[in-house]
């Protein structure tokens, strides 16, 4: 008799696939279709109170060369990079070179008056309402948007979609133009810049604002579109060359670091810190957007363009972290984040 009950039971278990799986197999399972060596793949990692608790790579980060991904690849971070164009602002308002209720109008004379009424705060947190630069480019450009020109749009614009300060619209264009704000008052370009305030100070060796015919990506992994029968390449589009809200690229080793010197007052001071993970209504802070996982605080973000797809979140806390890279354009993979999260903090 006790053997028709214990049957049923394994069955059921091994019919789940998941109860005699240790942890790191079963994070094996759910990037299994990232494995392989005609696979664009993925880097993945979990901190715990400032140790690795799990760090695995999957996949190739370059097919046409058969290079695979490591733990140094640097994939473009696509909207990651908003948490460091932010991170540049607040280095500045600590140096005193603005506040963050500087308008648009002082630091750029030459912008339209509308811009009297956006401070920096407003771009930082999507409250801009500056115009989608995206809307603005036409399906024929054949050279490369960058910053500059992203700038000089919204000099040509004479109104925002709402009131700065009354909503929240996210914004690439903001981000830019903080880009931009960055090369001005500092009087460095934003990729010089990023280098010596942040990544050499963290120790980011593998990181870069990745400028083509410039700059290099040291273990640079490049972007694919994986459809059902074929895997094509698809490394840059006509925005990928826009840096403030999207041209980092980085890796897991460097990453790493990065969370890491969140907790401290290596970058900037503790009271800038709390300022950035303040958040407008509830939704976005300087670069992070922040809100309650099952009753845990959420720092997050997603990273999406051409070839990448990408997801970082902190759960700052529970010194709890987790960063996803992967070199394809789809799909999403905040839910496989959300997956490990359940997994490893919160046990259900």
């Amino acid at each position: 008799m006790k053997i028709r009950f214990i049957l049923p039971a394994v069955l059921t278990c091994v019919l789940l696939q998941g109860c005699s799986l240790t942890k790191e197999e079963q994070a094996d399972r759910m990037f299994q279709n990232y494995t392989g060596s005609g696979t664009p793949g993925a880097a993945v990692k979990i901190i715990h109170n400032g140790q690795t608790i799990l760090e695995k790579v999957y996949g190739m980060a370059d097919i046409e060369n058969k290079i695979p991904v490591t733990y140094k690849t640097s994939f473009r971070l696509a909207s990651v990079t908003k948490q460091f164009t932010a991170m540049c602002i607040m280095i500045l308002e600590e140096q005193g070179r603005l506040k963050y209720e500087t308008t648009l109008k002082e630091i750029f004379p030459d912008f339209p008056d509308y811009g009297n009424a956006i401070t920096v705060q407003n771009v930082l947190q999507h409250t801009s309402g500056l115009i989608a630069y995206e809307d603005l480019i036409p399906d024929t450009v054949s050279v490369q948007v960058l910053d500059k020109d992203v700038l000089q749009k919204m000099m040509e614009q004479d109104s925002t979609y709402f009131e700065p300060g009354t909503d929240y619209r996210y914004s690439n264009s903001g981000y830019a133009v903080l880009a931009m704000i960055i090369e001005k008052l500092s009087e460095k370009t934003f990729a010089e810049f990023l280098k010596e305030y942040i990544f050499m100070p963290v120790g980011m060796n593998n990181s870069a604002a990745f400028q083509n015919g410039i700059s290099t990506v040291p273990n640079r992994a490049y972007g694919y579109d994986v459809q059902e029968d074929s895997i094509g390449f698809s490394d840059q589009s006509a925005y990928s060359a826009v840096l403030g809200d999207g041209g980092i690229y980085s890796s897991l080793e460097d990453l790493t670091k990065w969370d890491q010197a969140l907790y401290s007052d290596t970058l900037v001071s503790f009271r800038s810190l709390e300022t950035a993970f303040t958040p407008f209504k509830e939704t976005y802070g300087f670069g992070w957007r922040i809100d309650e996982y099952k009753g845990h605080r959420r720092l997050h973000h997603t990273g999406s363009t051409s070839g990448f797809r990408n997801v970082i979140q902190r759960f700052p806390d529970d010194k709890f972290t987790i960063i996803i890279l992967t070199n394809r354009k789809e799909p999403d993979p905040a839910p496989l984040a959300k997956k490990l999260v359940d997994m490893y903090l919160i046990k259900n």
